[in-house]
C-alpha cells in the first residue's frame, strides 16, 4: 500500500459502524461504545453497510425517519467533545427548529461571540444532521458555508437539507 492509513483510537480512519444512503450522500456513522461519536458525509458511490450494532441500526432507523419527516427530533446518546465555546454553538444550532434558520452573526450576538467563530464552529461539528449546522447561514440569507467549504459538493448538501426542511 503506498499511502499510509490514517488512525483513530486504534481503528483504520474507515471503520465504520454502519454506512447509510441518503439522497445527497453516504453517511458513515461511527459508535464508540454507547455513543455516537462522528456522522461523515461521504461519496454517494460509498459502498454501503448495514448497522454493525444495536446503536448503529437506531441511528440509521432515526436518520431514516429525519428524511421522512424532516420535523423528527432526534434521541441519540452523542458523545460531544469540542471545546467550552464549541458545545455552546452546538447547543444552540440543536435548538433550531426543523424548517428556520439564524444566522452566524445572530448566534454570535446570542453567545457574546464573533461570527467567524460561530462559522468554525459549525466546521467542527462532527454530528452533522443530528446537530443541524446546515440551519446556519449568512445574515444577508445567502447559504454562507457547509463543512468548511464556500462551494462544490457541500453547499449541494446544505441547499438539500434546507429544502428538505421547506427553507
Amino acid at each position: 500500500m503506498s499511502k499510509t492509513k490514517t488512525i483513530l483510537k486504534g481503528k483504520s480512519a474507515d471503520h465504520y459502524q454502519a454506512k447509510f444512503a441518503t439522497p445527497f450522500a453516504v453517511l458513515g456513522i461511527r459508535i464508540e461504545e454507547d455513543w455516537l461519536t462522528d456522522i461523515e458525509y461521504l461519496p454517494q458511490d460509498t459502498s454501503l453497510l448495514p448497522p454493525q450494532n444495536l446503536l448503529a441500526a437506531e441511528v440509521c432507523n432515526q436518520l431514516q425517519a429525519y428524511l421522512a419527516d424532516p420535523a423528527f427530533v432526534f434521541d441519540l446518546s452523542l458523545h460531544i467533545g469540542g471545546t467550552t465555546h464549541q458545545r455552546r454553538v452546538w447547543n444552540t444550532i440543536r435548538n433550531i427548529p426543523s424548517g428556520a434558520t439564524l444566522s452566524y452573526a445572530d448566534i454570535a450576538t446570542k453567545l457574546h461571540s464573533a461570527p467567524r467563530a460561530v462559522g468554525q464552529a459549525c466546521g467542527a461539528n462532527r454530528l452533522p444532521i443530528v446537530i443541524p449546522c446546515h440551519r446556519v447561514i449568512a445574515r444577508n440569507g445567502g447559504l454562507g458555508g457547509f463543512m468548511n467549504a464556500s462551494d462544490g459538493v457541500p453547499l449541494t448538501i446544505k441547499r438539500w437539507l434546507l429544502h428538505h426542511e421547506g427553507v
